[in-house]
């Protein structure tokens, strides 16, 4: 009996190690949009292209972009942009993609 619960313990904490980081990040990416499909969206007019977003975002949170990602959030695409301001602090721009509008500025973790 005692090497059923090892065994079940070595089950656990192997799903837990593994499998539950692996399936957030598959998660995750289930909603990121690829380059090819933000080309066509953006010619297709449904959202605004990224350096007219940047432009915009720049003039609030002034700094340096570091990292940009596209992805459909609820019923919005959303542009994430992670910039780098002159006091080291790193934020995290939500911007919505067909209305360039802010949705939300905050410390990136």
């Amino acid at each position: 009996m005692r090497r059923f619960g090892k065994a079940v313990r070595g089950l656990l904490a192997f799903l837990v190690i593994w499998v539950v980081p692996d399936a957030r990040a598959r998660a995750d990416s289930e909603n990121d949009i690829g380059h090819e499909m933000a080309r066509q969206l953006v010619e297709s007019g449904r959202i605004r292209p990224l350096d007219a977003i940047v432009t915009k975002v720049s003039e609030r949170v002034p700094g340096k972009l570091i990292e940009t990602k596209l992805e459909y959030d609820d019923s919005l695409i959303v542009y994430e942009l992670k910039i780098l301001r002159s006091d080291g602090r790193v934020q995290e721009v939500e911007v919505d993609a067909a209305t360039g509008q802010i949705l939300k500025i905050e410390d990136d973790d």
